[in-house]
């Protein structure tokens, strides 16, 4: 198999040159041109020759080439079509490589696992579009997709925000929700100038190792979600004015106080107080309330 020869800002150039390709804006494309950047990612995903790895975005191969170099099978999802003819011929070399030109999120990872994994947990690797990290990362973890763990590159503030905890400004319902799925850990800050076009904000890859079961017990985790949307929908109200504003809840004024005294909170207490664990046993208050 070819060693990797993407992943620097000459090559890139010379790509994009030869294709004319065009940056198109509505799908945040930045193209990582740092080696080392690209080792970190692989290296932090732990890709072994039993793995099969999805990778989200793959541009025009360079990650591709480092994870084909790693894995038993990669398959990369690119919805852009006009990269699809860069793919084919970048990846030439790499016969454990499939190219799909779709919107990850209509393709069906359950049974992409089914059929090239047996079933068996999945490694997803991507340099994510900012616009629409929140979707992607919820939607594999919500569509219970056998997966091992997600590493990819995202906007640093939204890296923060998926590993902090009560009490900081970036605390909000994406980290209570990874953090009921899976073990954040940031791997390395990325510099804008590790792209091409540079974006206006700073990256960070991010590592979430999918738990093997959920940290905390709870009835109705549907419920659940809904309760800390409505926590975080209206941050400077009260706990108890969050839930009776929210129109995916339909608890009477006094059902939503007596679950709150029930699990021992303060009246006035805010959402953006309240721990994983204080979700959880919000949600079972309410279970018992019905």
């Amino acid at each position: 198999m070819t060693a990797p020869y993407l992943g620097n800002p000459k090559r890139t150039i010379e790509v994009l040159q030869k294709y004319e390709f065009v940056f198109q804006k509505k799908f945040g494309q930045n193209f990582l041109i740092d080696t080392h950047v690209l080792d970190k990612i692989v290296n932090a995903a732990e890709i072994t020759k039993e793995d099969f790895v999805l990778e989200i975005g793959p541009g025009i191969g360079t990650m591709t080439q480092y994870l084909a170099s790693a894995a038993r099978e990669v398959f990369a999802v690119e919805i852009d079509k006009a990269l699809i003819p860069i793919l084919e011929d970048t990846l030439q070399d790499y016969e454990n490589v499939t190219i799909l030109n779709e919107d990850i999120l209509k393709v069906d990872i359950r049974k992409l696992a089914e059929e090239r994994n047996g079933g068996k947990p999945i490694k997803v690797v991507a340099n994510l579009p900012y616009y629409i990290t929140t979707p992607i990362i919820m939607g594999l973890f919500e569509g219970e997709v056998p997966i091992d763990s997600i590493t990819v590159m995202v906007q640093k503030e939204v890296a923060d925000r998926m590993q902090v905890g009560p009490g900081t400004k970036d605390y909000g319902a994406l980290s209570l929700a990874v953090q009921y799925y899976a073990e954040p850990y940031i791997v390395a800050n990325v510099p804008p100038n590790c792209f091409m076009p540079r974006p206006k904000v700073g990256s960070a890859v991010i590592r979430l190792t999918r738990h093997e079961k959920p940290p905390v017990a709870v009835e109705d985790t549907k419920l659940m979600f809904r309760i800390i949307r409505a926590s975080f929908n209206q941050r400077r109200k009260t706990l108890a004015n969050g839930l009776k504003n929210s129109p995916e809840l339909s608890f009477t004024k006094e059902e939503i106080q007596n679950a709150i005294a029930a699990c021992g909170f303060p009246e006035g207490i805010r959402g953006e107080a309240l721990t994983l664990e204080a979700f959880a046993a919000l949600a079972n208050a309410f279970v018992k309330l019905r």
